[in-house]
Order: structure tokens, then C-alpha cells, then sequence
């Protein structure tokens, strides 16, 4: 088993995945996600990892899923599940906000407040997948901005907090060749989508990498990659 072990949610498709890849070439990984099988196609493909089944949305089964790991040290924690659509702000009902900002900065705050112990043992490391969203908002984008905005607010308070016990770092990439990508440009209209126009999970994962892999006397606090045509 890897000495050291990254959480990583979201990490049964697109960006989170091709993290989990990435990492899981010298890290134990726990691949976060909510449908068994794609989590255990991910942690088959792996040298060593291990499940971490939880709906993000369910604080309950989140605990619950944390302590079943015994984890009392924990290297790396990545936050890439997320949830995105576009809806204007006069046609975006309070349930929409409410289940977009649950998953992108609630339950971000909520698991990393259960892993900071295990994080702060192992002098370990927050990477949050935050987006050029967070830095812009635009007509149609209220509700992701607004989660996006929030969670680099969130991340720059506990990158202060913790600063010399845990590194935070606020990865914001642009457009990502990813399922929620097609979805996103399908609602835009774009009914000739081309992934090479994007970049590549992977891409996102070596950007990842760069971060964790750099010096523990520095933190690099916020990284941004964006397609070469805009």
C-alpha cells in the first residue's frame, strides 16, 4: 500500500478521475463518489485504493463513510465533486440554489471539517477545483458563480486558519473536456461540440500535482489553467 493516501470526491469521472490517476501513482486513494460501480471500476484501476461511497448532500452517510476509512492521517484531500447549469437569475427557483450551493460549498466545508484532524497530523494538503467562474460571474451563471465565488472565500479563510499545519490550495480551470461540459455547451447551443477545443482532465490533474509535489516549506495558493483558445 502507498505510504501516503489522498480523498479525493468526485473522483469517478472527468477531472476527479483523472486526479485519482494521477496521484494514484505514488498515493493509497479513497475514490469519492455515489454509483458503486463507477467508484469500483475507478479503485480496480488502481494500485491501491479503497471506495469512499458517500451522496456528498447527506452529511450523515459523509461521516459515516469517513469513519469507516479509520483514517487518522490524511495527505492530500481534493474537493472536485460539483454540480453546473446555467439558469438566469429570474428563472432560478430557491431549490436550485439551495441543491447547487449544497454540494459545491456546503459540503465542502462539512468534509473538510471532519478531515482537518487527519490533515493537520499528516502536514497534509486541501486542493478545492474551484473555476475561472470564481473570479467572473456573467448572464445565466448566478448560481455557479455564486458557489464558486463562495468557495475561494472559503478556501482563502482556511488557507489563514491553517496556514504551517495544512497547504489550500484554489485550483481554477477554465473549460474542461468533460461530460459536464458537453452538457453545459448542449444548453448553450452548441450542437458542434469538440472536446480538443477544451483541456483535458488530465491536464487539470498534472496542474493538480504540480501542487502537491512542491516543496513543504511553500504553498502554492491558487493556480489557474485555461484553453489557449478562449
Amino acid at each position: 500500500m502507498a505510504e501516503k493516501t489522498a480523498l479525493i470526491t468526485g473522483a469517478s469521472r472527468g477531472i476527479g478521475r483523472a486526479i485519482a490517476e494521477e496521484l494514484g501513482r505514488d498515493h493509497h486513494i479513497l475514490v469519492g463518489g455515489t454509483n458503486p460501480n463507477r467508484v469500483q471500476e475507478v479503485v480496480a484501476s488502481l494500485s491501491s485504493a479503497e471506495p469512499f461511497l458517500a451522496d456528498l448532500g447527506d452529511e450523515q452517510a459523509v461521516a459515516a463513510a469517513w469513519k469507516r476509512t479509520g483514517r487518522d492521517r490524511l495527505d492530500v484531500l481534493v474537493h472536485s465533486a460539483g454540480l453546473a447549469w446555467m439558469r438566469p437569475v429570474g428563472e432560478a427557483p430557491l431549490s436550485e440554489w439551495r441543491q447547487m450551493f449544497e454540494i459545491n460549498v456546503f459540503a465542502v466545508a462539512e468534509l473538510t471539517r471532519l478531515t482537518l484532524p487527519a490533515l493537520r497530523a499528516a502536514k497534509g494538503h486541501v486542493i478545492a477545483i474551484n473555476s475561472g467562474s470564481g473570479y467572473r460571474s456573467r448572464a445565466g451563471s448566478a448560481l455557479y458563480s455564486g458557489t464558486k465565488f463562495a468557495l475561494r472565500a472559503l478556501t482563502d479563510a482556511l488557507r489563514e486558519e491553517e496556514r504551517g499545519q495544512v497547504r489550500v490550495t484554489s485550483l481554477h480551470p477554465g473549460q474542461v473536456d468533460t461530460e459536464m461540459q458537453v452538457a453545459l455547451q448542449a444548453s448553450y447551443g452548441n450542437t458542434e461540440y469538440d472536446g480538443a477545443r477544451y483541456i483535458s482532465p488530465e491536464a487539470v490533474a498534472r496542474t493538480a500535482r504540480l501542487a502537491v509535489d512542491n516543496e513543504a516549506a511553500s504553498m502554492i495558493q491558487e493556480l489557474t489553467i485555461r484553453p489557449v483558445d478562449p
